[in-house]
């Protein structure tokens, strides 16, 4: 698929300096040409390189069974059993997904437990760190760690092409008029026109669809199959409200947005989750989100224990309480309800 890309974009390259060359009279139209041209193809190769060399994040050795629970784990010959060894050791971890079955989630071929939106990929072979698919596109697994410069690869490939297509449509009119002129630069027009056309509405609809994931906070599997928290499914259990959640792929610098460099937020083990009910097994603390009477926090009636680090990792700095499209503040009330956390697992 790589040495097939590079060969397209060798012809590609070729026509459009034909094309420049031959076709276009005007020196300054063929300098303006030229450099969007390259500007936008550089752009391109740059994002694809980063997608297709830059290698799937996978579970850290946190996640991996301690040796004695791992004998225990592989002599055990009961579900139940295995599970309440797994159990133990995911007590200090930050998960908060589970299976559809609500159990943990194990890799028996990894041997980890998995974090949070990780799934096993069976091309590469690996567990991936929020897993979005497998693309033969760039031969490589798009995850957590170069997810940012697959949306800058469909970006700039669309861009690529929309330029081509919209700078040779005015030639490949002529064509069909018979006002162009008689060279051999007639089929690199019809050349350009329909394959950058062609290529442009199929990446639209990807690039379209991937927008909207990144909106919504999902990835492909999980717009697919939404991640089971202990409390069962919930599709927008990740969703921190449209802002945050572009924020959660493209960073917070928006001056870095449409360079092919990592800045995507957290660390691919824990995710922040929409704060909707408290999940009775993981341990929380009831904090107290600016804006809420304090009242409402020590009228809570369950008593909770102090946040590891890795869920304060995961928690962040603030409450995210924001629907996907209409965000509300946090709730008081005269009852003095308690704050709660939703959180979502994966099957």
């Amino acid at each position: 698929m790589c040495h097939e890309s590079y060969l397209l974009n060798s012809f590609f390259s070729l026509s459009v300096f034909i094309l420049s060359a031959v076709t276009i009279p005007s020196t300054i139209e063929k300098v303006i040409y030229l450099t969007v041209f390259h500007v936008s193809f550089i752009m391109f190769v740059w994002s694809y390189w980063k997608t297709i060399f830059t290698r799937p994040a996978t579970p850290s050795k946190e996640f991996c069974l301690p040796k004695s629970e791992k004998e225990q784990y592989e002599k055990e010959q009961h579900p139940e059993t295995q599970q309440e060894i797994l159990k133990r050791v995911a007590t200090s971890l930050p998960l908060y997904t589970r299976t559809g079955a609500g159990a943990i989630r194990y890799c028996d071929r990894c041997q980890v437990i998995k974090p949070d939106r990780c799934h096993h990929c069976s091309a590469c072979d690996m567990c991936v760190l929020k897993m979005d698919h497998h693309c033969p596109w760039v031969n490589n697994c798009v995850g957590f760690s170069n997810y940012k410069f697959f949306i800058l690869f469909l970006t700039y490939s669309l861009v690529y092409c929309l330029f081509i297509a919209a700078s040779v449509l005015q030639y490949f009119i002529k064509f069909w008029t018979n006002d162009l002129p008689e060279s051999h630069a007639k089929f690199h027009v019809l050349f350009l026109f329909f394959v950058a056309a062609m290529f442009c509405i199929s990446i639209l609809s990807l690039f379209t669809y991937h927008l909207w994931l990144v909106g919504k906070n999902r990835s492909t599997i999980e717009a697919f199959r939404a991640p089971v928290f202990r409390n069962g499914p919930d599709k927008n259990g990740f969703s921190l409200g449209f802002s945050k959640n572009i924020a959660q792929v493209f960073g917070d610098q928006k001056k870095y947005w449409l360079l092919p460099v990592f800045t995507s937020q957290g660390d691919g083990f824990s995710f922040p989750t929409r704060l909707v009910t408290i999940d009775p097994e993981q341990p929380t603390e009831c904090l107290q989100p600016a804006g809420l009477d304090k009242g409402a926090v020590e009228g809570s009636a369950e008593q909770t224990t102090p946040l590891s680090e890795s869920q304060n990792h995961l928690l962040g700095n603030a409450f995210y309480i924001e629907e996907d499209h209409k965000e509300t503040d946090v709730l008081k009330s005269d009852e003095s309800e308690a704050i709660t956390i939703s959180i979502e697992s994966e099957s």
